[in-house]
């Protein structure tokens, strides 16, 4: 009979409810400290059993296993936002969604958005001036919204319905973190400010979404956007297509994604050691949670049926065990030969197994494409003793903003008769 995962070392409970406060409290020390107790270690979080994997063969055991573990209590809680959108959905519904959609994705179909952004990315460069200081974090944020609306929506981010879109995200990540401080111990229903903002804005989300789905339908001009594309998927087998519900419910979890992107950039190689390195410390999803389906084993452990399942990529992106001095950026280490001896379940900031983020190959097109355009223009430097705390809500990012000074960047020419930036 394999062992019981609770016979295993854990840290000490010092509170009636397991270790709640303790997650709650600093969710990313806690699980980082909790690593020293092994491959999986037994928690507990008020009346739920739970485990944290630490072990890389285990998380890709649970990650390629969706049937055996599905999305955890904390991932169900953003169905109020998403619905029953790909992030959201299990079984059946979400591997006849995810086979609905992947064409949406294929590169080809997509490569125009190189140009979107990197014409939003230079209109956002145009407002920046040599020696300001900015929030860099609230820069992209709106840098990478102006992208998403005008990719799946054809629509400017700051005009009618885009502009309604764009306040629920950001009143629904201030909700979740909220929710998360919370332990998700607050019912949503109950009436307290946070839970009737939150309400207020996924109404008049909703009806912004539908609004711009209905024009969609009855308007003879059909833009090449995500929206069209989604609206003309097709099952192959059934002829089956996505309703008006089912279309607000994935262009929500495309938004809260920040999604898409264009062509390969295969050749900016230290561009995108950076990008690789930059989600290695601060990844996109800080924590993943699992829940057992049914009662099964990780690893050789008995987990019962109910079980919460953790896994943080904050965790095991910094383990020393596979990352020389892990605390320090060193985009260098991201060679391929040295990436390719990283075990599975070591590095995974888009997820792993089956439900891997559908638009991850996009997303660090994205990203190679933003940074590459600003450091041809601009030196950006953190500004001294700001303080960088990690607020791990849906999505990872700094509770504080991230303020950093500008230093714009003259164009010289090279013997070559290219033009390469300089620092002034």
């Amino acid at each position: 009979m394999a062992p019981d995962v609770f016979e295993l070392s854990a840290p000490p409970v010092n509170s009636i409810v397991g270790h709640l406060l303790e997650l709650g409290q600093d969710p990313l020390g806690f699980l980082t400290r909790c690593r020293d107790y092994g491959d999986i270690v037994p928690l507990q979080l008020g009346l739920t059993p739970a485990c944290l994997v630490t072990n890389p063969e285990y998380i890709e055991e649970v990650l390629k296993n969706r049937h055996n573990f599905i999305k955890s209590r904390g991932s169900r809680a953003l169905k109020t936002l998403l619905g029953e959108g790909l992030l959201t959905a299990e079984g059946e519904s979400w591997f006849w969604q995810r086979r609905l959609i992947q064409p949406v994705f294929h590169q080809k179909r997509i490569n125009k958005y190189g140009e979107i952004m990197v014409e939003y990315t230079n209109q956002m460069l145009q407002t920046w001036h040599d020696g300001e200081t900015h929030d860099i974090h609230a820069d992209m944020m709106h840098l990478t919204l102006q992208i998403v609306m005008k990719c799946i929506f054809s629509a400017e981010v700051d005009a009618g319905e885009a502009k309604v879109v764009a306040n629920a995200l950001d009143v629904a990540m201030q909700w979740f973190e909220s929710k998360r401080r919370q332990n998700f111990l607050v019912w949503e229903w109950f009436p307290r400010p946070e839970n009737i903002r939150y309400r207020r804005a996924i109404a008049q989300m909703d009806e912004a979404i539908y609004k711009l789905i209905q024009e969609r339908r009855h308007s003879e001009e059909k833009p090449n956007d995500l929206l069209t594309m989604l609206m003309e998927a097709k099952d192959e087998e059934t002829g089956q297509q996505m309703d008006d519900k089912l279309l607000r419910d994935e262009v929500a979890t495309l938004m809260l994604a920040r999604l898409p992107t264009l062509e390969d950039l295969g050749q900016l190689v230290y561009t995108q050691q950076v990008i690789k390195e930059s989600m290695r410390l601060y990844p996109p999803v800080s924590i993943m949670g699992r829940e057992a389906a049914v009662d099964t084993h990780i690893g050789g452990y008995e987990i019962p049926q109910g079980m919460s399942i953790m896994i943080s990529q904050w965790v095991m992106h910094r383990h020393p065990k596979y990352f020389a001095d892990p605390e320090t950026f060193q985009p260098e280490r991201w060679t391929p030969e040295w990436e390719k001896q990283l075990p599975k379940g070591v590095y995974f900031p888009f997820g792993s197994g089956p439900r891997i983020c559908i638009g991850k190959g996009f997303a660090q097109m994205e990203a190679t494409l933003i940074l590459a355009t600003i450091a041809q223009s601009f030196q950006i430097d953190l500004v001294p003793e700001y303080p960088i705390v990690p607020q791990p809500s849906i999505t990872l990012r700094p509770e504080h903003g991230l303020k950093v000074r500008l230093k714009q960047m003259a164009l010289d020419a090279s013997q070559d008769g290219k033009h390469q930036p300089v620092q002034r």
